[in-house]
C-alpha cells in the first residue's frame, strides 16, 4: 500500500490560495481589506498574479471578461460586508450570461452571535445576499472544507451550465492554522451528448426542411467550427444573440449577425419549418420582445435541461454539450448516404434580402453611427476583443453593425443589463491577452458607473482605447420618456470633459469630431501605454 500524505497545517487564507492554484488559477482581481489580508499574503508565493481595480464591481466585471475570453474561471477576492455587496451586480451579470466567476470573501467568525455586535462590516447574512445572484454561496466551517468548497465550484464550472459561485471563509478560520487534510480537486467530466434516437429525430427534421435556420447563443461558443459546417451543409441562414456574436463570421454569406430583434428577421424565422437553436435562451433580452410564434419544429441544443422548457419550449430537445452534440448530429445527417449532405440550396440571395430589410428598419436611427463604427472596424485586427456597455452606441450600433468573426470577441452584458461593464471588462480581457488589441465601447452615462477604472488601466500601462459616444446623459431612457409622451426628467447630465478626466487619471484623452479623426486617434491609442479615452459627440434630440 502506498503511504497516504500526512495532513498539513494551514491557515484558511493559505488553504484558499493553495486550492485555487491547484485548480490552475494564475490570475485574480480584487481589493485587499482589513479582513482578507491572510488571503493576499499567499497569492504571490503560489504564483497567482493580481490586479487591483478601484471598485469591487470593477473587479467582478474584469474577472467576468477574463473568464469569457480565456474559457477559464475568473476569480475575484473581496473583503466583508459592503465590498461583497459592491460585487453583487457583477455576480448577477455573470449568472445571466453563464460566466464561470468565483468570488471569495471572508465572513463573520464561526461563533459570531445572531444579535448584532457592531463588528466591522457586519451584516445579517452574506451568504443569503449572494445566494440570490449566484449558483451557490458556500460558507465553510473548517479549513479542510475549503478544499471541498473550491472543488465544488470548479465542478460546477465544468459540468452543465457555468454560473458564478461564492465561497465565504469565517474570519477566525482565515488566520487560524488547522489540519487541512488531502487536497480535493474537481474531477474531469466527459462531454454530455444526447441519445441516439433524439439525434436521429433531429437529423430527420433538418434533412427534410425546406426552410431551415440556425440560431446561436453564447452556449455555442465552443462549437464555432461545427456551427459553420452545419450551416453550410444545410444551406441554413444563421442569426445570433449578442452573446453568440461572431461564432459564425458575420461577413459570411449565410450570416444575419445579431438581428433577432429585427421584425424582418423575426417574420422570416416564424416562417421557417425547422429551427436549430444552440446554446441560447431565446429570451426577451435576445429578441427585445416576446418570442415569436413559430410554425417550425424547434430543435434546441443546450447543456442545461431547464432551457428545454423556458421561453420557446423545444419539440426536439437535445440536452448536451454543443460541440459533442453537433458533431454527433452531423454524423446522423450523413447516415443515409455515408457522406455529409451536399448540394444544399443556395439561400445567400435570401440572406442578402433579409439583411437589406433589417437595415432599412433602422437606417435613419443608426445612420450617424455607422461611419464611426466602420472606422473602428477598419483599424482593428481580426482577433481584436471589443467590450461593450448597455449603451445605445452598442446595442443599436456596434452589436448589429460592427462585424466580428470567430477569431475576435465581442463581450456585452446581456440579460441582467448592468451599466459600467465595458471599461473594467476591457481591463480583464487585456490582462488575459496583453498582446491582442482590446477596445472598450461605452456611452457617457454608462462609463461614469465605473470611470474610476481608468486609474487601474493607467497604473497597468495598458494600451487601451475607450471610445465613448456622448449623448449628454441617459439617451435610451430619454427616448423612452419621449415616446411615452412624457417630459424627459432626470436624464440630461451636465457635460463632463471626459478626455480631461482620463488625463487626470494618468491616461490620455482626445475628441474625435469625424470618422477620420477617430481612425487616427484609435490607431495611436492601440500602441500608446495607458488608456486613451476618445469621445464622439452624438446628436442629442431636444
Amino acid at each position: 500500500m502506498s503511504e497516504q500524505p500526512r495532513p498539513t497545517s494551514l491557515t484558511g487564507g493559505e488553504a484558499v490560495v493553495r486550492a485555487l492554484a491547484e485548480h490552475g488559477v494564475t490570475q485574480a482581481f480584487g481589493i485587499p481589506g482589513t479582513h482578507n489580508l491572510e488571503i493576499y499574503r499567499h497569492l504571490a508565493p503560489y504564483g497567482i498574479a493580481h490586479v487591483t481595480p478601484r471598485h469591487e464591481q470593477g473587479a467582478g466585471y474584469a474577472a467576468d471578461a477574463y473568464a469569457r475570453v480565456t474559457g477559464r474561471p475568473g476569480v475575484a477576492i473581496t473583503t466583508t460586508g459592503p465590498a461583497l455587496l459592491n460585487i453583487a451586480a457583477a455576480v448577477g451579470q455573470a449568472y445571466s450570461d453563464s460566466v464561470p466567476l468565483l468570488v471569495v470573501s471572508p465572513g463573520m467568525p464561526l461563533r459570531h452571535p445572531r444579535q448584532s455586535t457592531g463588528l466591522l462590516h457586519e451584516m445579517r447574512s452574506q451568504t443569503e445576499a449572494l445566494r440570490g445572484v449566484s449558483a451557490f454561496s458556500h460558507r465553510v466551517s473548517t479549513v479542510e472544507e475549503i478544499f471541498s468548497a473550491v472543488a465544488r465550484a470548479f465542478t460546477l464550472f465544468r459540468t452543465g451550465r457555468p454560473r458564478p459561485a461564492h465561497i465565504e471563509v469565517p474570519l477566525d478560520l482565515l488566520e487560524k492554522p488547522e489540519l487541512a487534510g488531502p487536497m480535493r480537486l474537481a474531477p474531469p467530466t466527459p462531454a454530455i451528448c444526447p441519445s441516439l434516437p433524439a439525434l436521429r429525430d433531429a437529423a430527420r427534421v433538418l434533412r427534410s426542411a425546406r426552410q431551415p435556420a440556425l440560431v446561436l447563443g453564447g452556449g455555442a461558443r465552443n462549437a464555432a467550427a461545427q456551427c459553420l459546417t452545419l450551416a453550410e451543409e444545410l444551406g441554413a441562414p444563421v442569426v445570433t444573440t449578442a452573446n453568440g456574436k461572431g461564432i459564425v463570421d458575420e461577413t459570411h454569406p449565410l450570416s444575419l449577425g445579431v438581428s433577432l430583434h429585427s421584425p424582418s428577421v423575426q417574420q422570416w424565422l416564424a416562417g421557417c419549418d425547422a429551427v436549430l437553436a444552440v446554446g441560447t435562451e431565446l429570451a426577451e433580452s435576445d429578441l427585445w420582445s416576446a418570442p415569436p410564434a413559430l410554425r417550425a419544429t424547434l430543435i434546441r441544443v443546450d447543456v442545461d435541461p431547464d432551457q428545454m422548457y423556458a421561453g420557446l419550449p423545444a419539440q426536439l430537445p437535445l440536452v448536451g454539450d454543443a460541440r459533442a452534440t453537433l458533431e454527433a448530429l452531423r454524423q446522423q445527417l450523413a447516415e443515409p448516404h455515408g457522406a455529409p449532405a451536399s448540394g444544399a440550396p443556395d439561400r445567400t440571395g435570401a440572406v442578402r434580402a433579409l439583411r437589406a430589410g433589417r437595415d432599412a428598419e433602422t437606417a435613419e436611427r443608426d445612420a450617424h453611427r455607422l461611419p464611426y463604427l466602420q472606422a473602428v472596424r477598419a483599424v482593428l485586427d481580426a482577433d481584436a476583443i471589443l467590450t461593450s456597455d448597455s449603451a445605445q452606441c452598442c446595442y443599436y450600433g456596434a452589436i448589429p453593425h460592427l462585424p466580428v468573426g470567430p477569431a475576435g470577441r465581442y463581450l456585452h452584458p446581456t440579460g441582467f443589463g448592468t451599466l459600467g461593464y465595458a471599461l473594467p471588462a476591457a481591463i480583464g480581457a487585456k490582462t488575459a491577452y496583453p498582446t491582442r488589441q482590446v477596445v472598450a465601447l461605452s456611452g457617457d452615462g454608462g462609463l461614469q458607473f465605473s470611470v474610476q477604472e481608468l486609474a487601474t488601466a493607467a497604473q497597468l500601462r495598458l494600451p487601451l482605447p475607450v471610445v465613448v459616444f456622448d449623448n449628454g446623459g441617459y439617451g435610451e431612457i430619454r427616448d423612452e420618456m419621449t415616446a411615452r409622451g412624457d417630459t424627459p426628467t432626470a436624464v440630461d447630465l451636465p457635460s463632463v470633459d471626459l478626455p480631461a478626466l482620463a488625463r487626470a487619471y494618468g491616461g490620455h484623452g482626445v475628441h474625435a469630431d469625424s470618422p477620420e479623426a477617430l481612425t487616427r486617434a484609435l490607431s495611436l491609442a492601440l500602441t500608446t501605454p495607458g488608456p486613451t479615452l476618445i469621445t464622439v459627440t452624438e446628436e442629442t434630440p431636444r
